[in-house]
């Protein structure tokens, strides 16, 4: 069988292509995986190499790569036809073109559009609630197969050494950990700012392990120089020093762990501090207790799906139009983090606006004192994605049982 997959970016290929193919291959090692990594705001550059790592046996499209061929180049030792293509994040309209250049069954996982209703034989949903969004694009009922929530699989996965990578670590053992995120702009501004917060934490909780988790999805050198610059002025974040190996990092005088295979290391944690993401619902999986933080300190920065992306570029007035449209698509949200969306309520803690990384600190050291929310907001979120643990089995089971 030959399985072409498209998607986009860190979330997408640690949230769900990673307990996918690991599920896949564990029921069919002989299959030929494609992986097109397409052009993204949201990606990195590092994806293609980072699925390879992971799946020696997977064939990986860098974005360059896969823009050839879908403007019709071919691609060396890439089959004429696939089986299926299977969407896995990224615009649609990739793996539509893929689809089109492939031929085979087309399925998607969580998204389609109105356009995509007849192209796509089969739409895989996480829950109720996605089945609804599904129905209101237009997909027939028969064609929608709840499996679950593909993340969830990630995270119990890196959580047990399932992925490789680092040993288990007490680098967070009872402690805090940060997630500054993946994107470009995140670690050169939020990861500062993070750090001058953990400063602070610190000082607040003088015994309590503190460490950073670092996305596989940069290197070195782009982690150690970002954080050498500390940032711009309104993030209020600080220069520090990553350490030649890169297992931690120093900043005014005080040393943090970082460590990659972050999960391993947050599910002995007693807090987290996180960036809104993939990354909070896989903590909400194991239980960990969270902050969830979205700065709006320099809101031009973000990513905005669809033109206003790209408004910011236009000469005086770009920077103030993308700054309003942030800010605005920010309000029309009660909830940011994913794990509140899902539960119709605060359960991890949220911090929106301009932040302070005092603030930020101040939030997180009463949080980390308080037994009482902490005991009921691990039970909550530990429940609230519960049944969804399994969910890469399924999906590859009907993959698998779906080619004619």
């Amino acid at each position: 069988m030959i399985l072409a997959l498209t998607a986009n970016g860190p979330g997408e290929f640690a949230g769900w292509v990673r307990p996918l193919l690991t599920a896949l291959y564990a029921r069919g090692p002989a299959l030929d995986v494609r992986v097109f990594c397409v052009p993204d705001d949201y990606a990195t550059g590092y994806e293609a190499a980072y699925v390879r790592g992971l799946f020696p046996r997977v064939t990986a499209y860098t974005p360059g790569e896969y823009l050839r061929f879908a403007l019709g180049r071919g691609l060396e030792g890439l089959p004429p036809r696939a089986d299926r293509v299977q969407y896995l994040g990224g615009d649609l309209m990739h793996a539509a073109r893929v689809h089109d250049r492939l031929g085979g069954v087309a399925t998607a996982y969580k998204f389609s559009r109105k356009k995509y209703a007849q192209r796509f034989q089969r739409v895989f949903a996480v829950d109720a609630a996605n089945v609804e969004q599904l129905r209101g694009w237009g997909v027939p009922a028969e064609r929608i197969t709840v499996v679950g929530n593909l993340v969830i699989d990630g995270a119990l996965g890196e959580a047990a050494g399932a992925f490789g990578g680092e040993a288990e670590s007490d680098a967070a053992r009872d402690g805090v950990i940060f997630f500054p995120g993946s994107r470009k702009h995140e670690i050169e501004q939020i990861f500062p700012m993070f750090v001058r917060a953990a400063l602070q934490l610190r000082r607040r909780l003088p015994d309590v392990r503190i460490a950073f988790a670092r996305s596989p999805f940069t290197s070195d050198a782009e982690l150690r120089s970002a954080l050498a610059r500390g940032g711009i002025r309104v993030a209020y974040g600080m220069p520090s020093a990553l350490a030649a190996d890169g297992a931690s990092l120093e900043a005014g005088g005080e040393r943090f762990a970082v460590v990659k295979a972050a999960l391993r290391a947050a599910q002995r944690a007693r807090l987290a501090v996180a960036l809104p993401g993939t990354k909070v619902i896989e903590l909400a999986a194991l239980g960990v207790p969270a902050v969830v933080v979205l700065p709006s300190n320099a809101p031009e920065l973000a990513v905005i799906n669809g033109p206003l992306q790209y408004i910011d570029r236009l000469p005086l007035v770009g920077v103030p139009v993308k700054r309003a449209a942030a800010v605005a698509v920010a309000k029309r949200f009660r909830f940011f983090a994913q794990p509140n969306i899902d539960a119709g309520r605060e359960v991890d803690l949220e911090l929106r606006g301009t932040q302070l990384p005092s603030r930020i600190a101040h939030v997180a050291a009463d949080r980390y004192a308080d037994l009482t929310w902490l005991a009921e907001t691990s039970a909550t979120l530990r429940d609230l994605y519960a049944a969804h643990a399994g969910a890469a089995g399924r999906m590859a089971d009907a993959l698998l049982e779906d080619v004619p």
